[in-house]
């Protein structure tokens, strides 16, 4: 739903302030939550955001204690975490060490901890307690067919290099489309790139109602959306 747009936006009006062209100071560290739920592995990415060379064979202590000591030398004031919901490939025992560490973390650094995420796992953070007073979640809804809808499929219109006009926002063209993609923002995106460049290549310059029906072809609805392609290829 745009949740790594929305987050490289703020990094990148935050590093148009003065404080991020200071070497000495990293005031936001954002990581990749590790394919596991290890201690070790999610210690090594926290160093290397805050720039740092992981030597091999460090203890899970000695790394813990790297990154307080790093964190306060570079005057973090944010640590930010994406697909959180890696956590869950964990065991309950190896998913309640990792939410104590980051609980540890937290706590002796003063910061504020910002997770991204699907809605598992904010139900996977919100069974520690403390964790959960300390988190307020924030949703971003799928797409529904509405004005808002409309106006943001008119804004694709208006940016597709095409040489005549989509009228996507037509209710039956909203409908279609919210139909392939589930109102997933990632899919959207997919499917009407597919289409505009389908457009192109058969000379219609501009997305109708056949080319989000019978000439994408089942396979390019597979990527955009499994569930609703398989169906739509049967």
């Amino acid at each position: 739903m745009g949740k790594t747009h929305i987050l490289e936006k703020f990094l990148r009006d935050q590093r148009s302030g003065s404080e991020f062209g200071c070497s000495a100071r990293v005031p936001i560290a954002c990581v990749q939550m590790p394919p596991y739920p290890h201690e070790r592995d999610f210690y090594q990415e926290v160093l290397t955001a805050l720039g740092t060379v992981v030597p091999d064979g460090m203890s899970v202590v000695t790394l813990r204690h790297r990154v307080r000591v790093l964190a306060r030398q570079l005057q973090l004031r944010m640590l930010v975490i994406g697909e959180i919901h890696g956590m869950l490939q964990g065991s309950f025992r190896e998913q309640r060490i990792f939410l104590s560490a980051l609980r540890f973390l937290a706590n002796d650094l003063r910061i504020p901890l910002v997770c991204l995420g699907t809605n598992e796992a904010k139900q996977a953070l919100m069974t520690d307690q403390q964790l959960a007073d300390r988190f307020e979640a924030f949703t971003l809804p799928a797409w529904t067919d509405d004005a808002a809808f409309a106006q943001l499929l008119k804004s694709f219109g208006a940016l597709l290099p095409l040489q005549k006009r989509s009228a996507l926002w037509e209710p039956k063209m909203r409908k279609r489309i919210l139909s392939l993609t589930d109102g997933v923002m990632g899919r959207v995106c997919r499917l009407l790139e597919n289409a505009a460049t389908l457009a192109i290549r058969t000379g219609a310059e501009c997305i109708r109602m056949e080319i989000l029906t019978d000439q994408l072809g089942s396979e390019t609805l597979v990527s955009i959306s499994g569930r609703r392609s398989r169906r739509a290829a049967s």
